[in-house]
């Protein structure tokens, strides 16, 4: 590779990372872990994802509202035009609120009569310590039991071979 060629390819590595990161800097899309997330009334925002926090909409989340054990109120503006889930968590829409779809797992809705949802709700009662394993448990306890099967296998046939005399 000559010189040139090296420098192209520099150069075109330099632009790629610029353009990533230009195209990472221009997204409104708010992820927390554990710090609660407020959408202002003049704001207009991608996605919303919380684990372990609140989220409260004044304004407009284009896309999708997803918490992790966290609720979501809608106050009379908020707008969410895409879907709503709580794992283990409410779900509160004042009057004015506007949503898509709406999905709670261990959690309520409570829903003003001037609040609009434009497609379904759907609730899965019950504890929410229950949907929380189901979620996330069962995946984690089905994967571990996988990879101890695996250990097991390999432990099992690469041991050497003892001779049945030598058994005695």
């Amino acid at each position: 590779m000559g010189f040139c060629s090296l420098r192209r390819l520099i150069g075109a590595m330099f632009v790629a990372v610029l353009g990533t990161s230009a195209l990472a800097q221009g997204s409104h899309d708010r992820t927390q872990f554990g710090h609660d997330i407020t959408v202002g009334p003049d704001e207009k925002v991608s996605d919303v994802t919380c684990f372990g926090c609140t989220v409260r909409i004044r304004g407009q989340v284009v896309g999708d509202v997803t918490t992790f054990g966290g609720s979501v109120t809608l106050e009379r503006e908020g707008v969410v035009g895409g879907d709503l889930t709580t794992f283990a968590g409410d779900v509160r829409l004042y009057g004015g609120a506007k949503v898509r779809d709406i999905t709670v797992f261990g959690g309520r809705v409570r829903r003003d009569s001037q609040a609009t949802v434009g497609g379904d709700i759907t609730t899965f009662g019950g504890g929410a310590a229950l949907w929380l394993f189901i979620v996330f448990g069962l995946p984690f306890l089905l994967l571990g039991a996988f990879i101890a099967l695996i250990v097991w296998l390999v432990r099992r046939f690469t041991r050497p071979a003892i001779p049945v005399a030598a058994r005695v």
